[in-house]
């Protein structure tokens, strides 16, 4: 016994994650690049490509024409979820690999247990768990009320035996809860370290490619939201999804950050219920509050997210400071961007805001990377600061560059259209967006530049 260890451990090298030197022993310093800490517990590369030879994870290894290459339509399976599926880009591809991170107790086991359960009469699934006991399983599956008595359950972490599992069951579907408790007994590392994550994942992934098991990986965070373990996880896995909400909201929102089978930002939109996570079919409704009555500080513009133009109430609070740096506080959209806009308002317009403390705050958690923003940003700010209500039925939109100037978006009529379905009846968009042709009862203003939207508010 002793001896079969021993050999074990001497199959084992230090690699530097820096440089990728090797050494037999661990250090605290690379001898190669002088990293310090850097070095990880890997097989020797002899081994491992070994292992990994003629596994065909990209086809065939010869070299052919492009327009040689026969092509073959991606076989998709719905979810269940519309939203799941949009954020997938349609659906599950046969034997894609997908990476879904989020805070604890955010859901990620709620709708991979739901999702797992709407196939279950149509593909077989197999659900390995390594953090809870089946009863857990069972007990959450009872309180949300999901009738799956036949779906397989496996709790285990050592991943050589979850593959012998999986290949004796033969699932389409496949969910590992988590991948940071999984280990290999090849590796002497405990589990959820750099190494364990690396080799497990790998290999769990050339079983998805080999196979074509469609494969849920659920990642933890750290506290800066971050998907924990090698960045490597995220290059190895074809679509990433992020699980997003505040605690003390009802809402989630998944992201997708990469997928190399559909389009990436496109957002699913899911409440948190007694029952699970239900989809929200119409998530503007959620993300606009209607006043009884106008209210300073406060314009609704349209965003698109994905492929999806989506509808957002922005708040703005714009107060007298009493402190030698007044504060300038953005949730859900780039403090950066507030910056430079407050800068543009006092050059281009004549609005100080040197002695004001400003506070900018999207409705329902949504974050906003677009520069599509700016516009109804600036309104906001100006309503707040004259304390000078706008029209409840105003959307707005628009880029607004260093001089001043309102920059077009993409798909303006889209966006517009989206307002004109959920009843507003004025907007204000860049002059380069408009089209002469009216959508619904819609009245469009068409401005140039910031101080040419001031004057026409």
């Amino acid at each position: 016994m002793a001896e079969a260890r021993k050999g074990k451990k001497d199959r084992l090298v230090y690699r530097c994650r820096e440089c990728g030197a090797t050494s037999p022993k661990w250090a605290g310093q690379c001898g190669e690049c002088g990293a310090w800490n850097a070095l990880e517990e890997a097989r020797p590369v002899a081994e491992s490509s070994s292992r990994f030879r003629n596994t065909g994870f990209a086809g065939t290894s010869e070299i052919c024409d492009l327009a040689s290459v026969e092509l073959e339509g991606e076989i998709r399976t719905a979810t269940g979820f519309q939203e799941l599926d949009r954020v997938l880009g349609g659906g599950l591809v046969q034997g894609s690999v997908i990476l879904i991170g989020g805070d604890p107790g955010i859901g990620k086991s709620t709708l991979l247990l739901q999702a797992l359960a709407a196939l279950q009469p149509h593909q077989s699934g197999l659900y390995i768990t390594g953090e809870e006991s089946p009863q857990q399983i069972s007990l959450r599956a009872g309180r949300l009320g999901l009738a799956a008595p036949d779906l397989r359950l496996l709790a285990e972490t050592q991943v050589e035996r979850v593959l012998e599992a999986a290949a004796k069951e033969r699932p389409a579907i496949m969910v590992i809860d988590s991948i940071q408790t999984l280990y290999t007994g090849e590796l002497q590392s405990a589990p959820g370290s750099v190494s364990q994550v690396r080799e497990s994942a790998a290999q769990l992934v050339h079983f998805a490619k080999r196979t074509g098991t469609s494969l849920f990986l659920v990642g933890h965070v750290t506290k800066e939201g971050a998907l924990a373990g090698p960045r490597v996880l995220e290059h190895m896995v074809d679509t990433v999804l992020y699980f997003e909400g505040d605690g003390d909201s009802r809402f989630r929102l998944i992201r997708a950050v990469k997928n190399r089978f559909g389009a990436v930002n496109e957002i699913g939109v899911f409440a948190m219920t007694e029952q699970g996570l239900k989809e929200v079919a119409n998530p503007s409704s959620i993300f606009v509050s209607r006043h009884d009555e106008p209210v300073s500080g406060s314009v609704v513009m349209v965003t698109r997210e994905g492929s999806r133009p989506l509808l957002v109430e922005v708040q703005a609070l714009v107060s007298e400071s009493h402190a030698a740096n007044p504060r300038r506080v953005a949730v859900g959209l780039d403090q950066n961007r507030l910056a430079m806009l407050l800068a543009v308002m006092q050059r281009h317009c004549g609005v100080a805001m040197y002695d004001q403390d400003v506070f900018i705050n999207v409705v329902g958690g949504v974050r906003i990377s677009e520069t599509a923003a700016d516009l109804a940003l600036i309104l906001a700010i100006l309503s707040s600061l004259r304390d000078r209500p706008l029209p409840s039925d105003l959307v707005v939109f628009g880029e607004i560059g260093l001089a001043g100037e309102i920059r077009p978006v993409q798909n303006g009529q889209e966006r517009l259209r989206e307002a004109a379905h959920h009843g507003f009846k004025r907007a204000i968009i860049p002059k380069a967006n408009f089209h002469r042709q009216s959508v619904g009862m819609l009245q469009v203003d068409a401005v140039k530049d910031v101080r040419a939207t001031i004057d026409l508010i």
